[in-house]
């Protein structure tokens, strides 16, 4: 099974630690604004399950990006939604990008986009701006998962994260077998829109 997943969220909120995390176990924690797409396996149920992740800058103005936002959304089987606990400004963008995401997903229903919400930077508790429980809350009205983790302190947390979105991709795309766009040609779009481009494979 191959599966489709954009990582989205305002700069320094841990979109690329978290993935990075993911990739390698290791945590890096400095990155530059580069649009990338990486491959991943994992085994889920038993199964392995290849994952091309795209790790996706943010722009303010969704309506500049609007085609190439509209192109990752429908290339995706699956988001991850990150926002950092310190950061409520980073927390009203995940609120904007579900709506956006339901609006332009061709789902046959747009409730049941696999979309998981990420509160990040949990081990700097001590400069939260954002409660556990209003993610929570924003997870339980968009019909998503939440979870709040530190990409800097634990593997396993972030593991839980894909796995669970992985889970909400296998119901999900049992309703909707349509996919419009490969990976290549999301790639090609990509690199006529940003002068660089990394694809790396793990």
């Amino acid at each position: 099974m191959d599966a489709n997943i954009v990582v989205m969220g305002t700069e320094s909120v841990g979109k690329s630690a978290l993935t990075v995390r993911l990739l390698t176990r290791r945590f890096i924690g400095e990155y530059g604004d580069i649009e990338s797409i990486y491959g991943h396996s994992l085994v889920v149920d038993g199964r392995e399950i290849t994952l091309n992740i795209w790790d996706s800058p943010y722009s303010e103005d969704l309506s500049v990006e609007a085609s190439l936002f509209e192109k990752k959304v429908q290339w995706a089987d699956g988001f991850v939604l990150v926002y950092s606990i310190c950061d409520r400004a980073s927390f009203n963008t995940v609120s904007r990008l579900i709506h956006a995401i339901k609006s332009t997903k061709d789902y046959l229903n747009a409730d049941k986009v696999p979309i998981v919400i990420v509160g990040n930077k949990r081990d700097l508790h001590h400069r939260r701006t954002v409660l556990s429980e209003e993610g929570r809350l924003l997870a339980l009205k968009a019909d998503c998962h939440f979870y709040e983790v530190s990409a800097a302190e634990n593997y396993h947390s972030v593991l839980v994260v894909f796995h669970g979105l992985v889970d909400r991709m296998k119901d999900a795309m049992k309703l909707n077998t349509k996919r419009p766009l490969g990976l290549k040609g999301i790639v090609k779009s990509m690199s006529a829109v940003f002068a660089r481009r990394r694809t790396d494979s793990f």
